[in-house]
């Protein structure tokens, strides 16, 4: 048998030798790059949320059941001059079923529209809930 020390070193040109200092920079790199990646997503997704908001907004801000087959509500809208579109409402019962929905149309003319409209029921209506309102293409 040999005594002598054997070494734990791999052979010369057998691995890739590569320093700590090269591989963090690489490491840090890739995050910088996944990072700007994930800003600019969310900042088109936000983008996106806010440009296509602020075309077209409204609120029921007060409804009055007038008969177990209509109600009336006040629809105010607040919007881009000069751009019209649809907004749709529903009208639920006591018990949570939708007694009444539809389509109301908003005039292009001007920046803001407020008026009283009347929405058709099939039986009373406890509320009347705007569920979004859509500008023309």
């Amino acid at each position: 048998m040999d005594s002598s020390p054997t070494t734990s070193a791999p052979p010369e040109g057998r691995y890739s030798r590569r320093s700590d200092a090269e591989a963090d920079r690489r490491l840090r790199i890739a995050a910088v790059v996944c990072g700007v990646l994930f800003v600019g997503l969310v900042a088109w997704f936000g983008a996106s949320y806010v440009l296509r908001e602020s075309a077209m907004s409204g609120t029921v801000p007060t409804f009055q059941a007038v008969s177990d087959q209509e109600m009336q509500l006040q629809l105010s809208v607040t919007k881009n001059a000069g751009t019209g579109g649809v907004c749709t409402v529903r009208s639920m019962s006591v018990d949570k079923t939708v007694v009444g929905q539809s389509d109301f149309r908003v005039p292009a003319a001007g920046s803001s529209y407020s008026a009283i409209v009347t929405l058709r029921t099939t039986a009373r209506g406890t509320t009347a809930e705007l569920l979004g309102c859509t500008p023309d293409k």
